[in-house]
C-alpha cells in the first residue's frame, strides 16, 4: 500500500510545471532542456549516443542540436576518432540555465514550506534527507531491491490468475 499517495511525485510535478514555464520564457522547451542536461552530465557525447539515451531518432536530435547551438547552449566539436561525427559540449550559457532552473525549484520549495513552523520544517527536511539518501543508494545499486519486489509481485499476481 502506498501511504504517500504518490504526493512526492505530485509535488515534484507541480514544481516542474513552474520550471517549464520559466524555461519557455527563456526560449527553451522541455525536450531541449533534457538534451542540455544530458550533455552537461556527459560532455563529449555523440549525437548518436544522445539520441539513444533520450530515445529520440537521429533527425530529431540533429534538429534540436542545431537549435540549441544557434541559441548558444551547445557547441559541437569534431570527434578526433571519427571525422564524420561531432561531439557535444555545453556552453557557459547552458551552465547558467542549470543555475536558473535550480533557483526556480528552490523558490518553489521555499514557498511551499513557508507556512510550516520551524520545528515542522526541521523534522520534514530531516526525514526528506533520509528518504533521498535511501533512494540514491538504491538507484546506485541498480534498483536491485525494488526489482526483486516488482518481480515477486508479478509472480504472485500470476499465481492468482
Amino acid at each position: 500500500m502506498d501511504f504517500t499517495k504518490r504526493q512526492i511525485t505530485k509535488i515534484a510535478r507541480e514544481a516542474n510545471k513552474l520550471t517549464i514555464q520559466t524555461m519557455k520564457e527563456k526560449g527553451i522547451g522541455s525536450g531541449e532542456f533534457d538534451l542540455i542536461h544530458l550533455v552537461r552530465h556527459n560532455p563529449g557525447i555523440s549525437q548518436k549516443d544522445a539520441g539513444q539515451k533520450l530515445n529520440m531518432d537521429k533527425g530529431a536530435v540533429a534538429r534540436r542540436v542545431v537549435s540549441l547551438e544557434l541559441k548558444g547552449y551547445l557547441k559541437r566539436k569534431e570527434n578526433p576518432d571519427d571525422a564524420r561525427s561531432r561531439l557535444l559540449y555545453a556552453t557557459e550559457k547552458a551552465d547558467s540555465l542549470k543555475n536558473s532552473k535550480a533557483a526556480v525549484e528552490a523558490a518553489f520549495y521555499t514557498w511551499l514550506l513557508e507556512e510550516l513552523s520551524f520545528e515542522d520544517r526541521e523534522v520534514f527536511c530531516n526525514i526528506l534527507e533520509q528518504l533521498y539518501l535511501r533512494s540514491k543508494a538504491e538507484s546506485r545499486s541498480g534498483f536491485i531491491h525494488l526489482y526483486e519486489r516488482l518481480n515477486n509481485a508479478e509472480v504472485s499476481s500470476n499465481e492468482k490468475s
